[in-house]
């Protein structure tokens, strides 16, 4: 089984950028980036559960969604690339990186992606935050739920109108699907990736805006290296696609 996937300018030769999006997400998200990023051939793919990867589940975690990624890379022959990945992709390319098989990873790009949680509690207290959410996500309307999820400390930059476009377009999800990914790669469950990315040698960086304080804290806390993209919160490719861009163009320049 692969991930529904699509490719833009696959005539450039050489390393390949393969993009994650986030929860609730699909990969067309990454389009306005993924255009301004146009002297790599690009892959974006469907997570399990969203866009046309609606039918794939997965009840293995993050190690299965690892799998399926390498089954998709191989399926497209892609054995040189650069992951780049927006929060539940970022956590998902983290885990990759470290505890995936991937004889041909460059390097590693996280947008506002959560290298774990250190404690039992922490973790048990977040697998009870997603089991609310993941409930909702069942039981009511997408519309009703959106416009909860949206009211959460993380979206707080975010403008009524950018709110009320997000709750537009990610009502197009499946409740049922998006809740057993929701579940299946909380972030409780995610191992405690610090401490290997603290010494990972792969080229790494966390891209993050520059009003969102909770993700620049854990960047500081435990010294990985960060960027930051300016005037815009958590979600920083889609706040401000064009300094996201030159971001990520900048920092694939540093490695040929």
């Amino acid at each position: 089984m692969i991930l529904n996937c699509q490719t833009f300018h696959s005539h450039n030769r050489g390393t390949w950028l393969v993009w994650l999006h986030g929860f609730l997400g699909k990969g067309d998200d990454w389009l306005p980036v993924v255009n301004a990023c146009d002297q790599y051939a690009s892959l974006i793919i469907d997570l399990p559960g969203h866009g046309n990867s609606v039918d794939i589940t997965v009840q293995g975690g993050f190690a299965e969604v690892s799998e399926l990624l390498n089954a998709t890379l191989s399926e497209r022959q892609i054995d040189d690339y650069w992951l780049i990945g927006y929060s539940l992709g970022g956590r998902i390319a983290m885990y990759h990186a470290i505890h995936g098989k991937h004889d041909g990873l460059r390097g590693l790009l996280v947008e506002g992606g959560n290298p774990g949680l250190f404690s039992r509690h922490e973790r048990a207290v977040r697998l009870q935050h997603d089991s609310h959410w993941a409930q909702r996500f069942r039981q009511e309307s997408m519309n009703v739920v959106l416009a909860d999820w949206y009211q959460q400390p993380i979206f707080a930059d975010l403008t009524s109108v950018q709110c009320g476009k997000l709750i537009h377009l990610r009502s197009q999800n499946r409740g049922d699907r998006v809740a057993d990914m929701l579940e299946s790669t909380s972030l409780g469950h995610q191992p405690w990736l610090v401490p290997e990315l603290q010494k990972i040698t792969t080229p790494f960086s966390c891209l993050c805006g520059e009003n969102d304080s909770k993700f620049q804290k854990i960047a500081e806390q435990y010294s990985l290296p960060l960027e930051t993209i300016p005037q815009v919160g958590h979600n920083a490719h889609y706040g401000n696609p064009a300094a996201f861009s030159a971001a990520v163009n900048h920092f694939l320049s540093l490695f040929g």
